[in-house]
């Protein structure tokens, strides 16, 4: 991509980031346009769909989800390793308002430009799954799309008003459902560790492109 080009596209990506942050999926694109100053046709031609938009304000974090993932299941047990994984992957859903419901939408439709995300993101999860499963730490009678539901799910309770204070609690209680021994597993993983919130979810690392952002200390 050309100097000017490239300088054009990070533009619209910044003032579409804005946009976003204010009205989450339901963003308009000709509002982006408008606030951007150029023409929705050029715009489009940056981001022919909203899903085109929303996979270049995700990649990033969705990339550096993926390479924790990778990163999990060399530096922590397998328990520990997915459950500090799905609670990333949870504050991931929750960058901008309706992204859960996108991703899920995309997870169904290998014709959407978040589709490829989307299947990368269930990979890694139901990978970590499998280790845990292997090492009889995680039910097993649950796969990859069990996990990707109940990540959309909590993702979409924590954005509800009326259960956001429940957010924490509802995470330690799928969490434990999903592990074989909740108990000793969650001590070590730190029930006291809260879901990030969608205004602290990893939009706020939007401009950090080190993987190594979302590794936990």
């Amino acid at each position: 991509m050309r100097a000017d080009a490239k300088k054009n596209h990070d533009h619209l990506l910044a003032v579409a980031r804005d946009v976003v942050t204010e009205h989450g999926a339901d963003a308009s694109m000709r509002d982006i346009a408008r606030r951007a100053d150029v023409g929705l046709a050029t715009l489009l031609r940056h981001f022919p769909t909203r899903e085109a938009l929303f996979d270049a304000l995700l990649r990033t974090n969705a990339d550096a989800l993926t390479q924790q993932a990778t990163e999990l299941e060399t530096s922590r047990p397998p328990d520990e390793a997915l459950v500090s994984w799905f609670r990333e992957a949870v504050g991931f859903t929750q960058t901008y308002s309706g992204v859960c419901d996108l991703m899920a939408s995309a997870h169904a439709d290998p014709d959407s430009a978040l589709h490829a995300s989307s299947a990368a993101l269930h990979a890694a999860g139901a990978r970590l799954l499998r280790r845990a499963q292997a090492e009889g730490t995680a039910r097993a009678d649950m796969d990859g799309e069990d996990l990707f539901a109940l990540m959309s799910a909590l993702s979409w309770l924590a954005g509800q008003p009326s259960f956001a204070s429940r957010a924490d609690r509802l995470f330690h209680i799928v969490a434990s459902a999903i592990l074989a021994n909740p108990s000793s597993s969650e001590c070590r993983v730190g029930r006291s560790e809260s879901l990030p919130s969608s205004g602290e979810a990893l939009s706020s690392q939007a401009d950090r492109v080190d993987p190594s952002a979302l590794k936990r200390q």
